[in-house]
């Protein structure tokens, strides 16, 4: 294995039953970070996400949503129903700083590697959990999914046209956010295990992740009973220019909505509309006119025009334009590989930076079952290798 002696989580080690997105993701920041994952996967089978691409199914155990998620780490098949397969699992808890699923709550009981079980195995183990719901409650034996959680929490309904009811954001919003918080908790547990020298249970859920990502609204509906949407701003939206889409926030600023008049040479709106309230409530009136002056213009004259008088704006942009962007390169963002199945590949990197201990591929994303013999040599484990149908 690649030296990882420079990295902050080196000499942690994870035994990784997660599949699909959110735990993954969470456990890839781990990875990253200098752990040593093991991902356990089901025999010929594997983590979900190796068949799966937007929902599409793959016939190959390896795919670029896969890959995007699996660096840095090992994996071994272990057939877990099988008698043998669960002693090889209770011999590495004895080795293990973390256990992490993302099973439904008490799958892991059925199984049997519950946290009381594996707990009275190593005192010192970090179980992590990250469900849909939670592990109690009227929906916790609902299985999670991402966009399910974000109609559930509510941030579905939050759009920045009233006309329409919800807005399914396309990306993977909740996994990624419910990840972050996994590996967040993780953290803040080994750090307390310092303290103590106990091990201790962390849960997220994808719900809970979603909530939490509403704290200003929440806190604003509970208080006044209204909604607190950022895109209702009296800026806030897309503006089409001659060769594209901008989009304009407004936010920051003492009076925005001033600033812009002035960066496009037109009548100052605020002496009709002096106050926010009045703004928001003429918001289509005021839009109109600005179209009509944003049009006038390409892309880089509005853009220069807003910035000159300090208006947040951007360019709509692309994911592929994102990426070829050169702050993009500079900030270490992308990671190349040459991986044996899908050849030269690009991924996205961690986007925390410490000093002195860079991002680097030093596993590639592994084959199915690709180290289970170096992992059971290397516990004191090789013989049943565990794999036997059951």
């Amino acid at each position: 294995m690649s030296d990882t002696s420079n990295l902050p989580l080196d000499g942690i080690r994870v035994l990784d039953f997660t599949q699909a997105e959110q735990g993954p993701i969470g456990t890839l920041q781990l990875a990253d970070f200098g752990a040593d994952v093991i991902k356990v996967e089901r025999p010929g089978v594997g983590d979900l996400s190796r068949h799966t691409v937007g929902g599409t199914s793959l016939e190959a155990t390896n795919n670029p949503t896969y890959v995007a998620m699996n660096r840095n780490k090992r994996s071994m098949e272990v057939d877990t129903k099988s008698e043998a397969g669960k002693q090889i699992i209770y011999g590495l808890v004895k080795e293990m700083d973390v256990v992490v699923n993302n099973f439904r709550p008490g799958v892991m009981d059925k199984m049997g590697f519950s946290y009381e079980k594996l707990k009275a195995i190593n005192p010192r183990i970090i179980y992590a959990a990250a469900t849909g719901y939670g592990p109690v409650g009227p929906y916790a034996e609902r299985p999670g999914q991402d966009m399910v959680a974000q109609a559930m929490s509510g941030v579905m309904a939050v759009t920045a046209d009233p006309s329409i009811p919800s807005s399914i954001y396309p990306t993977a919003l909740c996994d990624y956010t419910g990840g972050m918080h996994l590996c967040q908790g993780i953290m803040a547990a080994l750090i307390g295990r310092d303290k103590t020298g106990a091990g201790r249970k962390v849960e997220v859920s994808l719900y809970d992740s979603m909530i939490a990502m509403q704290t200003q609204e929440a806190a604003y509906w509970n208080k006044y009973q209204k909604v607190l949407n950022w895109a209702a701003m009296p800026l806030a939206g897309h503006f089409e220019a001659k060769d594209g889409p901008i989009v304009v926030i407004g936010a920051f600023m003492p009076n925005p909505l001033k600033a812009m008049c002035a960066a496009f040479e037109i009548d100052d709106l605020t002496i009709p509309y002096p106050d926010m309230a009045s703004q928001i409530e003429n918001k289509a009136v005021i839009q109109d006119t600005l179209r009509k002056e944003v049009a006038k213009y390409t892309r880089d004259d509005c853009l220069a025009r807003l910035e000159g008088q300090d208006v947040l704006c951007s360019p709509v942009r692309k994911l592929s334009e994102a990426l070829e962007d050169p702050q993009t390169a500079i900030n270490n963002m992308l990671l190349e590989m040459d991986h044996p199945v899908l050849g030269k590949l690009t991924v996205v990197s961690c986007p925390v930076h410490i000093s002195d201990a860079p991002v680097t591929v030093r596993i590639m994303p592994p084959l199915l079952g690709e180290h289970t013999e170096e992992i059971l040599r290397e516990f004191g484990l090789a013989g049943d290798d565990g794999k036997s149908a059951g």
